[in-house]
């Protein structure tokens, strides 16, 4: 019996990623790249700390490690980076690799002003590059779900909405004094205004009126420390919102968000990590999420599936594929939710409402 000569089909080349930044957020990217990313490449790993640098890649089967990121940029094997570095570096990475040409994924925020912001990303339009900011709850099957019966028009108009971030705890928070001024605002609820924001598509946040203070840890609240905010938002189409945030959940990582319109009611996220109950003869109990990385594994995997895909459709000269729906959040959502971050910050400040700059993007 002869062999039966097949035809080999060429694969196509990976895309090649850069990650910059091996801390918490930076190496669970770098693992989802390496092993749950399909025709992606974990090709290199800068960091400042080496050490830290080196162990992720290695662990990972990057072949390059660097203390410095422009030798990421510098490499014309690598297509794109993921920039996990401390939000104050942000800006600066998102310039840099668009001058370089690389395609950027970038944590959030994209800055920690509008006008670093408004520069990286007049470079990102000048470049031609694919620019995606890391808001993975669009990603989260809830919450897809949700977008889909809005973009349906399941609920008719919207005309009150919700998002909260409840980070999971003890009752106190671990190296609080370390954790940077406004934290609560640049850092957790900007991934709620962006919620709101793609929930209630087509409309701009007007206003925001924010009211917050250190309610986990009331010893710190001297040094301006904050641990809890609630915030509402007015919307160009009349629409009202509600943003919370707290940083120390004891029963767990809570995320969830609904809106309520003029034909009835979405809620999306739950509580439980799934929807197993146990009823005993000590009452009714379930499993909760603890981490970020627990409660939102599969959407921190797929956003890098969909920038992914972008790169490789960039490259080839392909059409993104389209859906029923906005998903991939860009360099205006970037901007609208750091704008509302940073009037809640003003709001705070001031202690009454204040409008939400609604100046371009780029």
């Amino acid at each position: 019996m002869a062999y039966i000569e097949q035809r080999s089909t060429e694969m196509p080349a990976p895309v090649r990623l850069g990650l910059i930044g091996s801390g918490w957020m930076g190496a669970f990217h770098g693992e989802s790249i390496a092993r749950r990313v399909p025709g992606a490449v974990l090709a290199a790993v800068a960091d400042p700390n080496l050490d830290s640098a080196a162990s992720v890649a290695a662990g990972l089967g990057a072949a390059k490690v660097t203390a410095d990121a422009a030798d990421i940029l510098a490499d014309p094997g690598i297509d794109a980076v993921i920039i996990a570095s401390p939000a104050r570096f942000h800006a600066s990475l998102i310039t840099q690799a668009a001058a370089a040409g690389k395609h950027v994924f970038c944590e959030k925020p994209g800055a920690q002003n509008l006008d670093e912001l408004d520069a990286a990303l007049r470079a990102v339009e000048t470049a031609g590059i694919h620019f995606q900011i890391g808001f993975n709850r669009r990603y989260a099957a809830d919450f897809q779900a949700a977008k889909k019966d809005l973009a349906n028009g399941v609920v008719g108009t919207p005309q009150l909405l919700r998002s909260l971030t409840r980070d999971p705890g003890t009752g106190s928070i671990g190296q609080a004094a370390r954790i940077p001024a406004w934290t609560i605002f640049l850092e957790t609820l900007i991934h709620d205004f962006d919620t709101l924001n793609w929930f209630n598509e087509g409309a701009e946040p007007v206003e925001v009126y924010a009211a917050a203070d250190a309610l986990v840890e009331p010893g710190l609240r001297d040094q301006g420390f904050l641990d809890t905010a609630v915030v509402t938002v007015r919307y160009s189409n009349g629409a009202l919102a509600v943003a919370e945030a707290n940083f120390s959940a004891l029963y767990g990582y809570d995320v969830r968000g609904e809106v309520f319109g003029s034909k009835g009611m979405v809620q999306a996220g739950r509580t439980t990590e799934t929807a197993a109950v146990r009823y005993t003869a000590e009452g009714l109990s379930a499993d909760t999420p603890r981490l970020n990385v627990e409660l939102f594994r599969d959407a921190y995997t797929d956003e890098l599936v969909d920038f992914s895909a972008a790169i490789r459709a960039h490259r080839d000269g392909d059409q993104p594929p389209s859906g029923a729906y906005t998903l991939t959040p860009g360099a205006a959502d970037a901007r609208r939710a750091l704008a509302m971050a940073l009037a809640c910050i003003e709001s705070v400040q001031h202690g009454g409402p204040v409008a939400v700059a609604q100046k371009a993007a780029v």
